[in-house]
């Protein structure tokens, strides 16, 4: 007997199911995952939103006098 056949026999119902991180939270390994993948995603998006908008203050900025406010 191979070991996937014995985990089925083990498992029953549960089987080929999603483990939960915690019991009593709900929330599963995939959902963490797409969490992390989602937040990692954001996270560089922001990053190149700041490169941008600092590349548009400290270049292009003062090419039109804006550092010159007095």
């Amino acid at each position: 007997m191979g070991e996937s056949k014995r985990r089925k026999e083990n498992l029953g119902d549960k089987y080929g199911q999603d483990k939960k991180i915690f019991p009593w939270l709900g929330i599963t390994k995939k959902d963490a995952d797409r969490f992390v993948r989602w937040t990692t995603r954001g996270a560089w998006i922001g990053i190149a939103f700041l490169a941008l908008f600092w590349a548009t203050i400290r270049v292009i900025g003062p090419a039109f006098g804006w550092w010159e406010l007095n």
